[in-house]
This record gives structure tokens, C-alpha cells and sequence, in this order.
């Protein structure tokens, strides 16, 4: 290296400082042409500190002016005194750095500023963000976005960061109309539109409430029984009435003692009860009224044998239920007292249960209007012509045919009465079952419910008919 290069036009491809610039450039490294040898060597260029570090033998020239040329063939002369140059700022981290605005990439709610109350939040001045020409914005995004409010009743002490909807997935390729493509569309039935033809729907048929065969089934035997006992030996058919009023009157006590805590004595009334029906039988009306006295007062003895407490409602209950069973059972004993007893009592038997019969079977196919909604829903008005009209047609051919010295038109009476009698106690005793809360009486007779349910209409039919006989025919 000589002196003579100093001052020297650069050549091409030169990127170091001007001539006169205070600046000092690194030089990179490359090859260095040594003129006197006339070969390419290659070697790094040593890396010189602007200011020495002090000690050493640096410390000797400290301050001194070198007197040479330049150490390098391209570094450039320093004037005596010159300052060192300033270092150049290093560039910041990335994330130091200002991102231009993307549309595309939502900020996440979370690296905002902690939402202040509605009333102290200040309305934010948006700021202009630069202009990103590799990423324009898409249409409709203004270039100025508000930044996003909380309403009050949706402000959080900590906000929850946004989350993007969910996509509705695609149908597949596959999928047809036949074929809904989301999963929860199968598991619903289609509605049908609103123009589409309804089907009309199944007519409804009318039940008859009860196993219309077990009723039947358990009628004619219970039929026969009675017929066979009727006409073979009286005394037996009194024995199945005292029965039927025992079970009847168990039925009673124990429907009252479950649903009322009425504990009425069953032990002096079935006792009672048996008595009085023979007693009826025997001795007719005097010896049937004797022992309803005597039944009444032995339940009130037997009731005095336990604590005080219900005492009235119980033998008020006893006495009521040795009335309703027994001493009303007892006219059907006394009208098999006379000459025709059997064929009284069959008439008496035959009109009732076709009373029953003619109200059933016209009320379920013609029954438009409720008799007594709140005590019976299941009767109508027109069951009850029904059965007036079907008792006095078996009234007058009954009277005229079985019963001795008998008119059709007594006949007649007699059905009219019958109707009237074996609805008033199916009344009756539909309010005692409304009162107990039950439907049935007991479940001893299948389709028919209980002995009580079946008594219900002959009860109050028997002095009835036992009374007009007495006055169409006389006793005996």
C-alpha cells in the first residue's frame, strides 16, 4: 500500500464512504491484490476499535497523533481532534414495532384495556392506522373501524375474550333432500306445511267403562243362583239375602273406616242384619222393624266399649248402615211371603234389571245431555227415558203373566216406579262413592265392582214394589 492511492477516482461497484466523509464503514472481506506478487490472496480483514482500550502499551500513544497514512487502502484520513461516529440505532424487537391495521385478523378482546365503568369509559378516538398494500381491505369495512363498545348490562369486571361464531357445516356431497344434513334435523319430524291436507282422525269409539263380558258372565250366573234358590226352596233364597247383606255391609264399614276413619261395629250389624231379614220373612213388617230396634241399640252399646272420641259419627254410621242394607233387604223376604212370593219376586228382580239395562244401553248410544253431572257424569236424560220405557213394557207383560190377579196397566205403574226408585238409588249411591272419593264399592264381582254395586238400584226398588203389590193385589 502507497500514498498514491489517496485521491484516486473509486471504481465500480465501490460501496464505501465518500472521499472526505468523516464516517468510518466496515470493509468487508474479499480477495486483496498485492501488486508485487501478482497473486489472489485471501484472508479476513481485522476488525480495529474506533477508540483503544486503555492499558497496555496503548497507553503510551494515548492522545497521539498517528503520524502514517491510513491503515487500510480504503479507510479515510481522520483530522486531528475529530470526534469517533456515532453508533447507528439498532432496529427494536417485532413486537415493539407498530403493526399496520388487518382487517383479517380480529384483535382478541383480551389485549384491550381493562373496561372501566360506562359512566368514567371515555369515547376512544380512532386512530389512523396505515395503509397495507399487500393486504387491501375486503369490501365494506370502513378504513376507520369504531372500536367495540359493551353495552352496560353486559359489562364484566373481567372481559372474556372474543370468540369467533362457529361455521354451520356444509352438507355433504352425498346428501339429498330425503336426507337432512345436520344431525339434529333427523331427530325432528318434519311439520307438515300449512296448505298440505290434514288426515282427519280416527273416529273414537264409546267404551262402556266395564268388561262388558265379565259383567254379563258374572250376571247370569248370579241369575241363576237366584232363580235356582227362588223356586226350589224359599228358606235358601232367604239364606243368599242374608249373605248378600252381610258382604254388603262389610263393604260399607270398610269403605267408611279407609277413606272417612268412621269405624262403625260390623260385628252387631251383620249379626243385626241377618236377623232382620229373617225376621221379616217370619213375622213380615212387625217382626222387621222389632229387630231394626234391636240392632240400633246394640250398636250403640257395642260402641261404648272403646274410647269416647267419634263416638257420635261412628254409631251415626251404624245406624245409617242397618237401614240402608238390611232393613231395606228385608221387604224382598216379606214379598216371598205371599202365594206368588217367587213370582213377585222375580217381577220385582226382572224390572229392575231391565231398568238398569234400558237406561245403559240408550244412554251409550243416544246420550247427549248429563241427568246429574256432579253426582254421576255417566248418566244422561236420555238413559233415563230409556229406562222408564223398557220397565213399563216389562212392568205391564210381568203383571199381566206372572203375578196373580194382575192388570197389564198396574203393569205400567209398576215400571214407571221401578225407573224412577232404581235411578234415585243409583244416585244415591253414586254420592256416597263421590263422598268416600272411590269409583267402586269393593272388586268381589268382576265388571260389576262390589255386592254394594249391585245392590245400589235394588235397595230402594224393593219396598216400592213390595208397597204396590200390596195395594194392585193385596198380600196374600
Amino acid at each position: 500500500m502507497n500514498d498514491s492511492s489517496w485521491g484516486t477516482p473509486q471504481p465500480a461497484g465501490y460501496w464505501g464512504p465518500a472521499d472526505g466523509s468523516p464516517d468510518q464503514g466496515s470493509v468487508p472481506e474479499g480477495p486483496v491484490h498485492d501488486a508485487q506478487q501478482g497473486v489472489q490472496q485471501t484472508r479476513p480483514m481485522p476488525v480495529v476499535p474506533e477508540v483503544p482500550a486503555h492499558g497496555g502499551a496503548q497507553d503510551d500513544d494515548r492522545g497521539a497523533v498517528r503520524t502514517g497514512g491510513p491503515l487500510f487502502r480504503d479507510e479515510a484520513p481522520r483530522p486531528p481532534g475529530a470526534q469517533p461516529p456515532q453508533q447507528q440505532p439498532q432496529p427494536q424487537p417485532y413486537a415493539a414495532q407498530p403493526q399496520p391495521y388487518d382487517p383479517r385478523q380480529p384483535q382478541p378482546y383480551a389485549a384491550q384495556a381493562q373496561a372501566q365503568p360506562y359512566a368514567a369509559q371515555a369515547p376512544a378516538q380512532p386512530q389512523p392506522q396505515p395503509y397495507d398494500t399487500q393486504h387491501p381491505r375486503p369490501y365494506g369495512i370502513p378504513p376507520h373501524p369504531q372500536p367495540y363498545e359493551i353495552p352496560r348490562q353486559h359489562q364484566q369486571s373481567h372481559p372474556q375474550p372474543y370468540e369467533a361464531p362457529q361455521p354451520h357445516p356444509q352438507p355433504r356431497p352425498y346428501d339429498t333432500p330425503q336426507t337432512p344434513p345436520f344431525p339434529q334435523a333427523a331427530a325432528q319430524n318434519p311439520e307438515p306445511m300449512p296448505d298440505a291436507p290434514q288426515p282427519a282422525p280416527a273416529p273414537q269409539k264409546k267404551s262402556a267403562g266395564r268388561d262388558l263380558g265379565a259383567a254379563i258372565g258374572v250376571g247370569l250366573g248370579l241369575g241363576v243362583v237366584i232363580v235356582a234358590s227362588l223356586f226350589i226352596v224359599k228358606a235358601v233364597f232367604v239364606g243368599v239375602i242374608a249373605v248378600a247383606v252381610v258382604v254388603g255391609l262389610w263393604e260399607l264399614t270398610s269403605r267408611l273406616q279407609e277413606r272417612k276413619d268412621i269405624k262403625a261395629p260390623l260385628v252387631p250389624l251383620a249379626v243385626g242384619g241377618a236377623a232382620m231379614v229373617v225376621a221379616g220373612y217370619v213375622r213380615d213388617a212387625e217382626g222387621a222393624w222389632v229387630a231394626m230396634a234391636l240392632t240400633t241399640l246394640a250398636v250403640l252399646v257395642w260402641r261404648m266399649t272403646q274410647p269416647p272420641e267419634g263416638y257420635l259419627k261412628d254409631v251415626t254410621a251404624g245406624v245409617f248402615a242397618a237401614f240402608y242394607v238390611p232393613f231395606l233387604a228385608t221387604f224382598v223376604a216379606m214379598m216371598l211371603t205371599a202365594d206368588d212370593g217367587p213370582y213377585r219376586v222375580l217381577t220385582f228382580l226382572i224390572l229392575t234389571v231391565v231398568s238398569d239395562t234400558g237406561a245403559y244401553a240408550v244412554g251409550w248410544r243416544f246420550g247427549r245431555n248429563k241427568l246429574a253431572p256432579r253426582i254421576s257424569p255417566g248418566k244422561t236424560r236420555e238413559g233415563l227415558f230409556g229406562a222408564i220405557a223398557f220397565a213399563m213394557v216389562a212392568g205391564a207383560l210381568c203383571t199381566q203373566f206372572l203375578i196373580d190377579d194382575g192388570v197389564w196397566w198396574q203393569g205400567l205403574v209398576i215400571g214407571l216406579a221401578v225407573a224412577a226408585s232404581a235411578t234415585l238409588g243409583d244416585l244415591g249411591e253414586s254420592m256416597i262413592k263421590r263422598d268416600l272419593g272411590i269409583k267402586d264399592m269393593g272388586t268381589l264381582l268382576p265388571g260389576h265392582g262390589g255386592i254394594m254395586d249391585r245392590l245400589d238400584s235394588l235397595l230402594p226398588t224393593a219396598p216400592v214394589v213390595w208397597l204396590l203389590l200390596v195395594l194392585f193385589v193385596g198380600s196374600a
